[in-house]
């Protein structure tokens, strides 16, 4: 099955690298160098999965991202260079999927987004087996499988899908810890790696969102060199 990738990267030796290695793997490809037009065939067409550049003329991936997932949740991956920590997490805050530092194995790459692509495949098969039993509810926290709603306190929690799935998971297992290597298999479709923070970026960002409508700092909790739990109520 041959899978709509859009390239957002201004590099052109090593776009051309990744794009000869994407075809060989059935992907089809298009391919913007600059962030203001990369970001107008993002909403205009659509594709499986986006790889994103941070430093881009026009606007950069920050931009681009901030601006993208006010109309649209597909995946995104995030090409950075060594050293920007501070565009990584602003990234994750604004709805990464995933990154990847530059220079970066193609190889890597394709592993990256097929993680990506598994896990969104799963969760539609999921949200087509669900039936009547498509309602988390946890204290203040609701969750609707199917039609991916999410809410707390009856306000409205705007998710990327990573961040659901990850609430999902903790309030499936409320009161247990559950693992980060748990976490990053079933919400991102990977094994942890060494120094992978991808998971923590996640859940710090999901803090944030429950806590502009529902103060309560010990809600989700980190057990150090476990995982996180999700308190009782």
């Amino acid at each position: 099955m041959s899978y709509r990738l859009l390239l957002v990267e201004d590099d052109q030796e090593l776009a051309e690298l990744l794009i000869d290695y994407l075809e060989l793997e059935s992907f089809t490809i298009t391919w913007e160098t600059r962030g203001d037009k990369g970001l107008n065939v993002a909403l205009t067409e659509n594709f499986d999965v986006i790889i994103l550049d941070i430093m881009l003329p026009g606007i950069n991936g920050v931009e681009f991202l901030k601006e993208f997932r006010q109309q649209r949740l597909t995946p995104v991956i995030m090409l950075t260079a060594r050293g920007e920590e501070l565009d990584r997490i602003l990234g994750f805050e604004l709805g990464a999927d995933d990154y990847l530092p530059k220079p970066c194995s193609p190889r890597e790459l394709v592993a990256r987004i097929k993680a990506v692509i598994r896990r969104v495949v799963m969760d539609q098969q999921t949200t087509k087996s669900i039936r009547s039993s498509n309602v988390v509810m946890v204290g203040p926290l609701y969750l609707n499988l199917s039609s991916h709603e999410a809410t707390v306190s009856g306000q409205p929690l705007n998710l990327t899908g990573t961040e659901f799935e990850v609430l999902s998971l903790l309030m499936q297992h409320t009161g247990e810890v559950v693992s980060k290597e748990t976490l990053s298999l079933q919400a991102l479709g990977k094994q942890l790696s060494l120094y992978d923070r991808s998971i923590d970026m996640h859940v710090s960002n999901l803090r944030k969102k429950i806590a502009d409508v529902y103060d309560n700092p010990s809600l989700i909790k980190t057990i150090r060199g476990k995982g996180y739990l999700l308190k009782q109520f």
